[in-house]
């Protein structure tokens, strides 16, 4: 493992049990007392969609964010990637870093890890916020993610960045900030052809439903408005299905709302924080 240190700012990579470098990086808070939170990213992007959000709760909680097998400054090997095989890649960060436990907050495919680690090791898991994600595509997912691989195989990232910016930020949004639009997409387009596609069928393979009712940690579902990746109404079966969840849908927020929506995304996980210390109390 590699790192650089300044004052409790830990940048690193570990490597995984099957040698995958993992590139993460660490905010420890001043309090030792303070809440652990890991926050996912989501598809084709990486760990800087929190940096908003990071900031605002800095000195709040210890903050863990880090780039998923294949995206951002992590390898990008690409191979039969699983919503299991990321949890584990979590659940080996994680000892790496020495946290027993934590939050977890992911949003869009890191909501779909989320919920694939609370499944799995249901013990390490303090609290859970679902955001801008599901537990399953539908139907038709295998099908239609397999084509979204093969478009980008033949078109390019590039014959995307239109498809997937309207996706993510509002019309108002995108007008307003051109530069974080133009940073997304930098990364987007940056993003290794085949691990996005692999990602792709991974998601669209993924059914995550059976692990729901089982879990009994608080949880705060929380999606966009106008977000139709993932819409209100699987927010909704996400709320139905997690016993004292609670549902958030964020006005004129699309499908990245840690992004376009920082401050409503940092309440709602600093009100989680504290349902969680409730019920640590109880």
């Amino acid at each position: 493992m590699t790192s650089t240190i300044q004052s409790d700012f830990q940048e690193g990579i570990f490597k995984t049990s099957d040698g995958c470098s993992i590139a993460f990086r660490l905010r420890e808070a001043r309090n030792a007392d303070a809440a652990r939170i890991v926050l996912i990213h989501s598809l084709a992007l990486d760990g800087s969609i929190w940096d908003g959000v990071a900031a605002r709760i800095a000195n709040q909680a210890a903050i863990l964010t880090y780039d998923c097998r294949g995206h951002g400054k992590s390898e990008r090997r690409a191979g039969s990637f699983t919503t299991e095989l990321f949890a584990q890649d979590l659940a080996e960060l994680l000892d790496h870093v020495g946290w027993t436990t934590a939050t977890l907050a992911g949003c869009s495919m890191g909501g779909c890890v989320a919920q694939a680690f609370a499944g799995l090791y249901p013990a390490r898991v303090s609290a859970l916020g679902l955001i801008d994600t599901t537990a399953w595509y539908g139907e038709d997912a295998p099908k239609n993610w397999r084509e979204r691989a093969v478009s980008a195989r033949s078109k390019g990232l590039e014959g995307m960045v239109e498809f997937q910016t309207t996706r993510w930020f509002s019309n108002k949004f995108r007008t307003a900030h051109p530069e974080l639009v133009k940073e997304m997409t930098e990364i987007f387009l940056a993003s290794d052809l085949e691990s996005y596609a692999a990602t792709c069928i991974m998601l669209g393979d993924a059914d995550l439903r059976h692990f729901l009712p089982e879990i009994r940690v608080p949880v705060a579902v929380i999606v966009g408005e106008e977000d139709y990746a993932t819409p209100v109404t699987m927010a909704q079966h996400l709320h139905e299905a997690i016993r004292g969840s609670t549902l958030a849908i964020l006005p004129g927020g699309r499908h990245l709302t840690p992004l376009e929506c920082p401050d409503q995304i940092t309440s709602q996980i600093l009100t989680l924080l504290q349902r969680t210390n409730i019920q640590a109390k109880t």
